[in-house]
């Protein structure tokens, strides 16, 4: 099923806000920008630019600069065939980034952790959102303290680990299956106690996906909205990209941007990006040229 061409009539309706720890972000005619901040060594595009803490404070300073209206701190990579790192050592790389930057910036700040302990000792030093990509399920501890900090979540759908993911991806139906794995992740999750309002999906482009798999999912942005929670996607600078542009090796940039429009367009509340400025810029563009409704998003606190 493909996006409507000219109307948001035929889209089921999105989710106007996301409650995070201490604030309620509002959506608007563009979508919100989460600058990527890699605190790591070896993460797939931009490792070890970031990994030390000076240059990591730096970098948050500069995306929020640059428009950031969120910026997402993480410690250990997930690239594909990536090697899990011990606890300690992520949070030697991001506690003291979030709570400077959670300090500094009057932007929300989110932890890309998958470990309790990482999450937890974050929302106290300032971060406001728990991104995780198991969805929440790799670690048996990250529902407690999701429920006890009252964070806002990014519950993300990945196929396998980041040792195994892309080594078969499989699918009955891409679209409809992850929409299945996402809704009965919020089914538990509120039961558990998370607050609905709470909750973001994320359907983990380049996680447990072939090229065909995200391009598929990127087209369909749109078909999430009947999930009923705000939507975030994470493709900048992915290997899909590379392939479609039939050289690996070149910079992903303009072609981050021109997917970054294509899933504002289909209503998508926020959007994951190294390249803030850039992105940021196209998207004033296209919200004063109409947007999805005519509004500028906002955050209200």
């Amino acid at each position: 099923m493909d996006s409507p061409n000219r109307s948001t009539s035929l889209w089921p309706a999105r989710a106007a806000r996301w409650r995070l720890g201490s604030r309620v972000l509002e959506f608007g005619a563009r979508p919100l920008i989460m600058g990527i901040l890699n605190a790591t060594p070896d993460s797939f595009s931009d490792g070890g630019k970031f990994d030390r803490y000076e240059s990591a404070c730096d970098h948050g300073r500069a995306m929020a600069a640059a428009g950031a209206d969120l910026i997402d701190i993480g410690g250990e990579s997930t690239r594909p065939y990536s090697t899990p790192i011990a606890i300690d050592e992520e949070l030697r790389r991001t506690i003291e980034v979030v709570r400077t930057l959670s300090t500094e910036l009057a932007i929300p700040i989110s932890i890309d952790t998958s470990k309790s302990a990482v999450a937890a000792s974050a929302v106290e030093a300032g971060a406001e959102i728990i991104n995780d990509v198991t969805g929440m399920e790799g670690d048996p501890r990250m529902v407690e303290v999701a429920v006890a900090s009252g964070a806002g979540l990014c519950v993300m759908h990945m196929q396998g680990t980041p040792q195994t993911m892309q080594d078969a991806p499989r699918y009955e139906g891409v679209v409809d299956d992850i929409q299945a794995y996402l809704a009965e992740r919020v089914k538990r999750l509120t039961a558990a106690g998370v607050s609905a309002e709470s909750i973001c999906l994320d359907p983990g482009i380049g996680f447990g996906k072939t090229h065909q798999h995200n391009l598929t999912l990127m087209a369909n942005a749109w078909r999430f909205h009947s999930l009923g929670h705000p939507l975030l996607f994470g493709h900048s600078r992915k290997g899909f990209i590379g392939k479609v542009l039939g050289d690996s090796k070149r910079g992903r940039t303009s072609a981050t941007v021109g997917a970054s429009l294509a899933l504002a367009r289909q209503g998508v509340q926020v959007i994951r990006v190294h390249d803030v400025a850039a992105t940021r810029e196209a998207l004033a563009l296209f919200a004063d040229c109409g947007g999805i409704d005519g509004r500028a998003g906002r955050l209200d606190t």
